[in-house]
């Protein structure tokens, strides 16, 4: 028999929200009295982007919303999406179980005697009968939310630790249950999978290939990819694997200090990108985890300074600009979805109904802005542009198109720029600043030779600027 500690919402109040979401164009009907869905998403022909099943160009802005599912109730994931959708993101990263005995807001449990292979489902999906609404029909109505909001989930399936510890999950129960999330969501067209989940790729791999085989052997459509462990990449274990629509990495939380790994990137996280580039086959490649906003370096010690936005502005700007297919946000309380009364991870103090205003979250959709302002398919990273490219802080990275070039830097730096590498005589010049997608324009110049052009302010770490260059 199935026992809930339920929390009921009256059906006045129910009813009340219903109406808002139509009234706010969150109508589940189309035109024609059907469900609308989102776009497919497939590779781009060159295999570098993402597009939509017509050829749309579509700019990966990703949050880190991992403990959605979970730890939101209704009204909580409503707020979230149309928060994020506002903000301008188009993707969610999220944990359909952080844990075996994954248990939501409601009390329901998601697993029979947390048996990956058993999930526990009830006939019916009413809200206002607790016999009828389970564990996945609130997964199901966060995915109803996030379509209506224009949001992909890019779902993990089951964190990593619940296989690299013990003996929790193994290859049969793996398969069972990546046939049922293939299954039930075969026709949702707004999801994306995330096999793994911070973990070694080079671990477990039956089961990781498993779930993956299964998940794009029953729907082939939705594509797949691993969140690996920080500092490593899905590259580093799965790059040839079939199931494997897209590389991920996660360039991770330390500064270049705090990192002793052997051969590691450190912070430089545009060059996991450089590298994927270069693998065959070509596959879209992007930072799926930096370092987030609002955590200390490190992740470990509270003591630590925190990573601001201009660093999440930071790690965007080096990971796209070296041809990176979008970038993921993610903010310390967003991701463990911090309440009243949780216990907190990573020293975090900020609910995360305050932490979804934070200044990097509101910042993030200036570099998607930016991208889809020029021709994006043709977009090409270039660092012969720059002739003082620098290190650390001090790099300077450089994307362009046959008419545009988009020149960062991070710390407000004087750029000396190779002319000549776009098409046309002249060019116009311009700043873009990155806290707030304005655009001041600098002047006329001959396309050729060498030229230096400096931002305003001091150089200083955080003093981020684009240099946009157009054909004239």
């Amino acid at each position: 028999m199935k026992v809930k500690k339920r929390v009921y919402i009256n059906t006045i109040l129910t009813s009340f929200l219903l109406l808002m979401a139509t009234n706010n164009g969150y109508s589940q009907a189309s035109k024609n009295g059907q469900t609308s869905s989102l776009p497919k998403l497939k590779i781009s022909e060159n295999h570098h982007y993402f597009v939509t099943e017509s050829g749309k160009p579509f700019f990966w802005l990703g949050d880190t919303g991992w403990l959605t599912f979970g730890k939101l109730d209704r009204e909580g994931v409503n707020k979230y999406f149309e928060d994020r959708k506002a903000k301008g993101f188009n993707v969610v990263q999220i944990m359909v179980l952080h844990n075996i005995n994954a248990v939501n807001v409601y009390g329901d449990a998601a697993l029979i005697n947390e048996d990956v292979s058993k999930p526990l489902t009830t006939p019916g999906n009413n809200f206002n009968n607790a016999a009828e609404y389970d564990y996945w029909d609130h997964v199901d109505y966060t995915l109803e939310v996030a379509r209506k909001n224009g949001i992909y989930l890019a779902m993990v399936p089951v964190w990593g630790t619940n296989v690299s510890k013990g003996d929790k999950v193994n290859k049969e129960q793996a398969i069972k249950y990546a046939k049922f999330l293939a299954d039930r969501y075969k026709n949702k067209t707004n999801v994306i999978w995330l096999n793994g989940g911070d973990t070694h790729g080079n671990e477990f791999k039956d089961i990781w290939n498993a779930i993956g085989n299964t998940l794009k052997t029953n729907n082939p459509d939705q594509l797949v990819t691993f969140h690996p462990f920080g500092r490593t990449d899905s590259s580093d274990d799965y790059h040839n694997a079939s199931w494997l629509d897209f590389n991920m990495f996660q360039s991770g939380h330390r500064r270049y200090d705090q990192d002793t790994l052997p051969n590691s990137f450190k912070e430089d996280n545009y060059k996991f990108v450089q590298r994927d580039l270069t693998l065959k086959p070509t596959k879209p490649t992007l930072d799926g985890e930096p370092s987030y906003e609002g955590i200390p370096h490190g992740l470990h010690d509270t003591l630590q300074p925190l990573w601001k936005a201009s660093d999440v502005r930071r790690y965007g700007y080096w990971s796209v600009f070296a041809g990176a297919a979008g970038y993921t946000y993610g903010h310390n309380a967003v991701m463990q979805m911090f309440r009243k009364g949780d216990k907190p991870a990573y020293g975090n103090k900020v609910l995360w109904t305050d932490a979804i205003h934070a200044p990097g979250a509101g910042q993030m959709v200036y570099i998607k802005k930016l991208m889809l302002d020029f021709p994006y398919l043709e977009r090409v990273p270039d660092q012969t542009l720059i002739a003082n490219q620098g290190e650390k802080y001090d790099y300077v990275v450089a994307t362009r198109g046959k008419n545009y070039a988009l020149i960062y830097t991070y710390t407000g730096r004087k750029l000396s720029i190779n002319m000549g590498k776009i098409a046309g005589n002249k060019v116009e010049a311009s700043w873009y600043d990155p806290r707030n997608g304005k655009t001041t324009k600098i002047g006329i110049f001959d396309n050729k030779g060498t030229k230096e052009f400096q931002p305003s302010g001091k150089k200083e770490d955080g003093n981020d600027w684009v240099l946009l260059l157009k054909s004239i």
